[in-house]
C-alpha cells in the first residue's frame, strides 16, 4: 500500500536528529520514560481502517508484521518464520477453481509469538483476518489484498497456506496483512459488519493487552491528546530500555519545537513531526549542541485532484496549474534544497525511476494560454470566467502543519498571477484524512504525502477500482477519481510480467503516462527530520512507509 499515508501524508530525502530527554515526571520518577512528540493524533487505532502515518507510527511499538521492509529496504519477515519461496516449495502455482493463474503461499508464524495479554497468536487469528478482511461491509483500507484471496487453509496452529487468485512478483510479501486478535474481535465482529468500524474494541477499549503484540502494548488514552505504551510483558523479543513510551500528538507544529525546548517532550518523530524547514531553523539556533544527519526517503508530497469536478476533467486545466507553479523557488527558497521537486510519483532514488519521463517547467505565460485556450478568459476583477463563472478552487490541507500552510499560501499567490482564485479550507489531519479525504469530501484540491515501500505499484492509488464510493464502503485510495483503462493495464502487468525487462518497459510507459494525465499535481519529494538527543542510539529511520517504531527495542540512552 500507498500511505497518505491515505490517506494520507507524508515524500523523500531527509533526517535530522536531536532529542534532549526530561527529567522523568512525577508519576513515573523510578522509570525510564520518553516523551514523543507527533504532529497527528490518529483517528483510530484499528490497524486496518484510516490509513495515517500517525498511527502507523504507534503501531510500530505495540504491533508487529507479517512481513515488512527493513531499514535497508529489503523484505523480511517479523512475524513469520521465513519468507514464501518457489525454490523451497513454501510458495507453488496452481489454477484457481475458476480456471485461471493463482499461486498458493505458506507462511509460519513464530511459535513464541503471542498477544500481550498471553494468549498464543494463531491461525485462528490469520482466519478471522481474512474473513474480516474479504467481508465487503466492513470498509478496510486494503480491501484490494484481501480481494486477491481466495481461500485459506490451516496445516496447525502456527502454519498456513493463503491461496491466491493472482500470480503476482511479489508474491512473498503480506506487509499489509494486519493481523486480528480473534478472541476479542469476533465477538464484536459478529455483531454486524457493517458496524464493525464503530464497535471495534481498537476504539472502544484500546488498552486491553490482547489487541496488542509488540514490545510495548497501549496502557492509556487521552483523545486527541496522547497515548501512553507500556512494556509488554509478555513480548518474545528483546526487551525494550524504556518501562513507557508517552507519545503526545501537537498538531501545531510551531508549539512542537516549543514544547521540545522546553522539556515537555524529549523527541519530536521524523515521520510524523516537523517539516524541513523548520527543522532547519533549529540546527541553525541549535545545532552546536545535537547531531543532524540527513537520509532520503520516500514521501512524495503532492496535489490530489478531484476529477469529479468538471474545472479539473480538462486536462488543459491541471496542465496549466502544474505550469503556473515555480516548484524550484518552492524548494531552493523554503526548503534549502534538501526537498527536492517531484516531477512524477517515482522517486529518482528509487530503482525504477525512469529520468526520461517528461518534465513540466514553470511557464506562467504557458499556464495562461493553456487556460485560454481551455475557455477561462481573465476577467476584470484578475480572476478568469467561463459562462459566468469563475475559476475559483478550493485547496485543503492539514491545519497546524506551517510548512503545509506556507506553501498553500505560495500557490495561493502563484496561482493568482494567472487568473485562478484558490480558497483555503484546512482541518485537523484526524478529520482531513478520516472523512474528508477518505471519502473524497473534498471538493477541488487536497495537498498532502503519500509514503510506499520501494518498487510499490500503485494500484490503490491510480487503479479505477480502487476509487472509493459509498456503495463499496469507501474501499480504495484513489481519491481524484483516475480512471484510465491503459494505467489499468499496466498495473495489472506490472503484477505478473515479472522478467526484467518487461518491469522496465511497464515502469516507464506508467511514469510517462502519469505526466500526460497529471492525476495529481506533484511537488516535492520530503525531507523528515527526526529531533533527538545526542546519546539516543538504535533509531533507523527506513525512508520508506515502515517506521522506524517497529525495531523501538533496539532504541538506548547511552550515558
Amino acid at each position: 500500500m500507498i500511505r497518505p499515508v491515505a490517506a494520507a501524508l507524508a515524500g523523500a530525502f531527509a533526517l535530522l536528529f536531536f532529542v534532549a530527554l526530561s527529567a522523568p515526571q512525577a508519576e513515573a520518577a523510578d522509570k525510564r520514560r520518553l516523551t514523543i512528540g507527533i504532529s497527528q493524533y490518529p483517528s483510530t487505532l484499528h490497524p486496518s481502517f484510516d490509513s495515517m502515518m500517525a498511527k502507523s507510527y504507534i503501531a510500530g511499538m505495540a504491533r508487529r508484521r507479517i512481513t515488512t521492509y527493513s531499514p535497508e529496504w529489503l523484505e523480511i519477515c517479523q512475524l513469520c518464520t521465513e519468507l514464501p519461496s518457489l525454490e523451497k516449495n513454501t510458495a507453488a502455482y496452481e489454477t484457481t477453481p475458476d480456471g485461471k493463474p493463482g499461486m498458493a503461499v505458506t507462511y509460519t508464524l513464530k511459535p513464541d509469538a503471542v498477544w500481550a495479554d498471553g494468549v498464543p497468536i494463531t491461525t485462528r487469528d490469520i482466519a478471522f483476518t481474512v474473513e474480516v478482511g474479504k467481508n465487503p461491509e466492513t470498509g478496510i483500507d486494503n480491501a484490494e489484498l484481501y480481494s486477491r484471496i481466495d481461500s485459506v487453509d490451516i496445516l496447525d496452529d502456527k502454519s498456513f497456506t493463503l491461496h491466491l487468485n493472482k500470480r503476482t512478483c511479489d508474491y512473498s510479501g503480506l506487509a499489509g496483512f494486519d493481523i486480528l486478535p480473534a478472541h476479542i474481535e469476533r465477538p464484536i465482529f459478529e455483531q454486524g459488519a457493517s458496524e464493525y468500524r464503530h464497535r471495534s474494541a481498537y476504539d472502544t477499549d484500546p488498552t486491553q493487552p490482547g489487541l496488542w503484540h509488540g514490545p510495548y502494548r497501549v496502557a492509556r488514552v487521552t483523545p486527541g491528546q496522547s497515548i501512553l505504551l507500556e512494556r509488554n510483558p509478555n513480548w518474545w523479543g528483546a526487551r525494550p530500555y524504556f518501562d513507557e513510551i508517552l507519545v503526545r500528538a501537537i498538531e501545531n507544529t510551531a508549539a512542537l519545537t516549543a514544547n521540545l525546548l522546553s522539556g515537555d517532550i524529549d523527541m519530536i518523530a521524523g515521520e510524523v513531526g516537523i517539516p524541513v524547514d523548520q527543522a532547519l531553523s533549529f540546527e541553525a539556533k541549535h545545532g552546536a549542541d545535537f547531531k543532524a544527519v540527513y537520509r532520503p526517503g520516500l514521501f512524495y508530497e503532492h496535489i490530489d485532484l478531484n476529477l469529479d469536478n468538471p474545472i479539473l476533467q480538462d486536462s488543459r486545466v491541471r496542465l496549466a496549474l502544474l505550469t503556473a507553479i515555480d516548484r524550484d523557488a518552492i524548494s531552493q527558497r523554503l526548503f534549502k534544497g534538501v526537498q527536492p521537486v517531484a516531477h512524477g510519483n517515482v522517486n529518482p532514488l528509487d530503482v525504477r525511476y525512469d529520468a526520461t519521463a517528461p518534465r513540466v517547467a514553470y511557464n506562467p505565460d504557458r499556464a495562461a494560454a493553456l487556460l485560454d485556450e481551455a475557455g477561462w478568459r481573465m476577467g476584470g476583477n484578475g480572476i478568469r470566467e467561463k459562462d459566468g463563472q469563475p475559476l475559483t478552487l478550493t485547496i485543503q490541507t492539514t491545519a497546524g502543519n506551517t510548512t503545509r500552510e506556507l506553501v498553500e499560501q505560495v500557490l495561493q499567490n502563484q496561482w493568482r498571477a494567472v487568473g485562478v482564485d484558490i480558497r483555503i479550507e484546512n482541518e485537523p489531519a484526524r478529520v482531513l484524512f478520516g472523512e474528508t479525504i477518505s471519502k473524497r469530501k473534498f471538493t477541488g484540491l487536497a495537498m498532502f504525502a503519500w509514503l510506499s515501500a520501494p518498487e510499490s505499484i500503485p494500484r490503490t492509488t491510480l487503479h479505477s477500482s480502487q476509487i472509493p464510493t459509498a456503495e463499496n464502503a469507501w474501499i480504495g485510495q484513489n481519491y481524484t477519481g483516475y480512471a484510465n483503462p491503459e494505467m489499468d493495464r499496466i498495473i495489472d502487468d506490472l503484477e505478473t510480467e515479472c522478467a526484467e525487462t518487461d518491469q522496465a518497459r511497464l515502469w516507464s510507459r506508467l511514469q510517462h503516462l502519469y505526466a500526460e494525465d497529471l492525476p495529481v499535481l506533484p511537488l516535492y519529494f520530503r525531507s523528515d527530520p527526526f529531533l533527538m538527543p545526542k546519546n539516543l542510539t538504535g533509531v533507523r529511520p527506513t525512508g520508506h512507509q515502515y517506521p522506524s517504531t517497529l525495531w523501538v527495542e533496539e532504541w538506548r540512552l547511552n550515558d
